[in-house]
């Protein structure tokens, strides 16, 4: 739809600014929700999302000052949000302009709930539009820096801030006429009408708080939440282990558990969250699918069977896997593939347990946002994650998924609460799907030996120079092409392998990671001469967006 408003990107700055939604557990898609819903007793804010590309950032911040919050479309009705008993609601940036026609808007009850509102950019608009004011075209477009300058010196809004500060605009269109009951709040050189309040809780803003551009943007928003929504700032790992874990215990009641183990914090997290509920009853399976890295399912068997204390069965399904992948080399195929592979194992090894009621996996919210993309009509779903929307109806077991509404740092908040060791916590994310995902093309056993060759010295050099803390996630890539290269007096035609490194704080948009020349040197050069049939090494340079964490 044409638009005479849209939103720039804007960086996030540093690791804890960013966010994304890679498929970082090695659980299997999920198909129906009977899954432990957040306890209606925590304080909760609704984000109204109308398509922005800042909406996860937003619930970013609040979560970080101790306030749950749950993103939901412009559409979604009463009874959907009304389980939450929520405290407040954010309207979210966008990118249409709501005098257009079919321009996303508030659902009604936003404004008859009498709960407090912030609208943050399209999110005013959308409010002094629908509440009889005017929004129209800006005479000049607002991108970047602005100076905001407060108008009243005593709205809550405002409270701890500078009577002048530094904020990011990203708009076109200006209020040309407040509803009745507002007031202006503060404005900019190009906007007169930067912020605005009705003197109870309906607030707006025409610029991104959540962006750290904006100086005292964090400031801001947790005003609103303690100051004007009245949130005491209870969302904590503690709290939510202990809600969780009722919360288990009450959906599953005296059944038996199986769960999706991978050697990654999401699932380790999930099963201590199940064993502490329910304890033997729960069963974990680790799957050697034949796409781990080197010495994955050795290092998993070790970690989890011996050190944790937890029923383990080990599955050998490599040949079966790779048996199904044969020829494939669509990615999407490929992500289907594994993930109903997953499921019959899970459920043939259920069937000689004897009878399992339900299946545990750590399916994150980023999983859940990216796949299902609230507000469809406005925002757009990048791609399927084979742990969330895929198992098949005749699955026999419910599910379980207790991070099914955290974020990846919160997740490790949670396992350090849980008593998980460091190691485990802050492992770097690994897809489900495995290396099947990082060769582009058919996942052959010649393309994984190489591949694994290749990520074990990615990862040698990365853990030799102190360096695997300050990445979000470190790889190889099987690009796929080939290239003429000479090795001593002879003509080669090899393999091109590609580093990726990012930097991120859930992956929800990342940023690559400015490596040490040396070190990357030192990874070409090992590469090169250590992985059979490979003769040139390339590092790549895109962020996220445009582009995704994994190549596939």
């Amino acid at each position: 739809m044409p638009s005479t408003y849209s939103e720039s990107p804007i960086r996030t700055d540093s690791a804890s600014d960013r966010l994304d939604g890679e498929t970082h557990t090695s659980e299997v898609a999920r198909a129906r929700p009977r899954t432990a819903e957040p306890a209606p007793s925590r304080e909760t804010v609704v984000i109204i999302d109308f398509g922005s590309q800042y909406s996860r950032l937003i619930a970013r911040r609040v979560r970080e000052s101790n306030v749950y919050c749950e993103l939901a479309p412009h559409t979604a009705p009463w009874e959907t949000v009304e389980r939450l008993s929520p405290r407040g609601v954010i309207l979210s940036g966008g990118p249409a302009s709501v005098y257009e026609d079919g321009a996303p808007l508030a659902p009604e009850w936003v404004y008859e709930s009498g709960l407090p509102v912030l609208g943050i950019c399209y999110g005013m608009q959308a409010m002094v539009h629908q509440l009889g004011g005017k929004v129209a075209p800006a005479s000049r477009r607002e991108y970047g820096y602005a100076e905001l300058r407060q108008s009243v010196s005593d709205a809550p809004i405002f409270r701890g801030m500078s009577s002048s500060s530094q904020v990011w605009m990203s708009h076109g269109d200006n209020i040309a006429e407040l509803p009745s009951g507002f007031s202006a709040l503060a404005h900019t050189d190009n906007s007169p009408i930067a912020a605005l309040g009705d003197g109870g809780g309906r607030l707006g803003i025409q610029f991104h708080p959540e962006v750290v551009h904006t100086v005292e943007g964090r400031q801001l928003i947790r005003n609103f939440l303690f100051d004007v929504c009245g949130c005491s700032g209870s969302w904590t790992p503690g709290n939510f282990v202990n809600e969780t874990v009722e919360s288990i215990r009450a959906q599953v009641g005296g059944g038996r558990v199986i769960c999706a183990l991978s050697g990654g914090v999401d699932s380790a997290v999930a099963a201590l969250l199940v064993h502490r509920a329910i304890g033997d009853r729960l069963t974990c399976i680790f799957v050697d699918n034949g796409l781990l890295r080197h010495r994955e399912p050795e290092r998993v068997r070790e970690t989890f069977g011996r050190h944790m204390s937890m029923n383990l069965t080990y599955v050998d399904a490599s040949e079966r896997f790779l048996s199904a992948l044969r020829g494939v080399t669509d990615p999407e195929a490929k992500r289907k593939i594994i993930g109903e592979e997953f499921i019959e194992v899970f459920e043939e090894e259920a069937a000689r347990l004897g009878e399992v009621d339900y299946l545990a996996q750590g399916t994150l919210y980023p999983d859940v946002i990216e796949s299902q993309s609230p507000g469809d009509e406005v925002s757009a779903k990048i791609k399927s994650h084979h742990n969330v929307g895929g198992l098949p109806e005749h699955m026999r077991m419910d599910l379980v998924e207790p991070l099914r509404y955290l974020f990846k740092d919160e997740v490790r908040d949670v396992g350090l609460e849980l008593g998980l060791s460091e190691e485990i916590v802050h492992r770097q994310p690994f897809p489900g799907p495995g290396l099947a995902i990082r060769i582009v093309g058919e996942a052959t056993r010649s393309a994984l030996e190489t591949l694994r060759a290749a990520d074990r010295i990615v990862m040698d050099e990365i853990e030799r120079n102190g360096l695997y803390r300050e990445m979000w996630q470190c790889f190889a890539v099987l690009t796929g092409s080939r290239s003429v290269g000479v090795t001593g007096d002879f003509r080669t035609y090899g393999d091109v392998i590609a580093i990726r490194a990012v930097t991120s704080d859930d992956a929800m948009t990342a940023d690559w990671a400015r490596l040490p020349y040396e070190v990357l040197a030192r990874m070409s050069s090992r590469i090169s001469n250590e992985v059979a049939g490979v003769n040139r090494v390339v590092y790549d340079i895109t962020s996220k967006p445009p582009g995704t964490i994994e190549w596939e």
